[in-house]
C-alpha cells in the first residue's frame, strides 16, 4: 500500500503559511533570522526573550514584512516557573502548536582554572535543561497540529561546538549543545510513535550574531579562512533550514542532526591561530 501522491511543486513541498511557531530567543541572531524566514514565508511565530522591550520591538518589525506575524511573550527561561507560564500563555492563545524552535541560549568563556561553578549550571541549566522542560509542556499542543503526513516539529538549535572541539575555552557551551544533540535523538526515539512528533537538531556554525561578536571581532578573518565558502552563515542559511524540516520536503526526517556550517567540520585546518 502506498501513500497517495500529491502536487510536488515548490509550494506544496515548502510551504509553512498558516503554521503557529513558537521560537525561543526570537528577538535576535539566529532566532531572529529564523522568526523572520518564517513570518515573510506567511506563518505566525510567537517569539520569547528574556527581555520585554527586544520581545516586543522584533515582533512589531518582524510583523511588518509579513505576510504572517510575530507575537511577542517575554519569558526569562532559566527560571522553570516561566516556562510554565509562556507554556500556559501560549495555550489560552492557540489550540495548537505546529513548530517548536528551542533556540534560546548562552555562553560563558573562561580559562579551565577559572571556570565558574555557578557559570556551568546557568548554561547548562538554559542550553539543556530548559529545553527538555519546555518541550514537555509543550508536547500536548504540538500534539494537536499533528498528522501522519504532516506531524508536529521540535527543531533544537544546537551548535558545531558540541560536534567539534572548540577554539575558545567555551566548555559548558559545548558540553551543552553535544547534549542537546543527542537528546534530539532520544526524543525522536522515545516519542514520534506515540505522539506524531518529529525531533531534529540543527548544529549553526559561526553567524553574525552578539553571542558571536567578540570572537567574530578577534578571529574572525582565521575562522572565514577556515570555511570552505570562505565565510560566515546568512540569514537565509538558519531559516532555510529550519523551513525545510517544518514543510511537507522534511515531514519524513527525524531525529537528525543537520550541519549548517558552509564545510568547516569536515575541512581540515587552512591556516593555523
Amino acid at each position: 500500500m502506498t501513500s497517495k501522491v500529491t502536487t510536488m511543486n515548490i509550494q506544496s513541498l515548502f510551504g509553512v503559511a498558516g503554521k503557529v511557531v513558537l521560537v525561543t530567543g526570537g528577538s535576535r541572531g539566529i532566532g531572529l533570522m529564523i522568526a523572520r524566514g518564517y513570518v515573510e514565508n506567511g506563518a505566525k511565530v510567537y517569539i520569547s526573550s528574556r527581555s520585554e522591550k527586544d520581545c516586543d520591538r522584533a515582533a512589531k518589525e518582524l510583523t511588518k514584512l509579513g505576510p504572517g506575524e510575530a507575537v511577542s511573550i517575554p519569558a526569562d527561561l532559566q527560571k522553570l516557573s516561566e516556562v510554565k507560564r509562556l507554556g500556559s500563555e501560549l495555550k489560552q492563545r492557540e489550540e495548537k502548536l505546529h513548530v517548536l524552535i528551542n533556540n534560546a541560549g548562552a555562553t560563558w568563556g573562561a580559562k579551565f582554572d577559572e571556570y565558574p561553578d555557578e557559570a556551568f549550571e546557568k548554561i547548562i541549566n538554559l542550553n539543556l535543561k530548559r529545553v527538555f522542560s519546555l518541550t514537555q509542556e509543550l508536547l500536548p499542543l504540538l500534539e494537536k497540529s499533528a498528522t501522519p503526513l504532516d506531524p508536529a516539529r521540535v527543531i533544537n538549535i544546537g551548535s558545531v561546538d558540541g560536534i567539534k572541539v572548540p577554539l575558545l575555552e567555551t566548555y559548558a557551551y559545548s558540553a551543552s549543545k553535544a547534549a542537546l544533540h543527542h537528546l534530539t535523538r532520544v526524543f525522536a526515539g522515545q516519542l514520534t510513535a506515540p505522539r506524531l512528533v518529529t525531533f531534529n537538531a540543527i548544529a549553526p556554525g559561526p553567524f553574525d550574531t552578539k553571542m558571536m561578536a567578540h570572537t567574530l571581532k578577534t578571529i574572525g578573518d582565521v575562522i572565514k579562512d577556515n570555511n570552505p565558502l570562505k565565510r560566515i552563515g546568512s540569514p537565509e542559511d538558519i531559516a532555510g533550514t529550519c523551513i525545510y524540516l517544518s514543510s511537507r520536503a522534511g515531514a519524513y526526517t527525524n531525529g537528525a542532526l543537520i550541519v549548517v556550517d558552509g564545510g568547516t567540520v569536515v575541512s581540515p585546518p587552512r591556516s593555523v591561530l
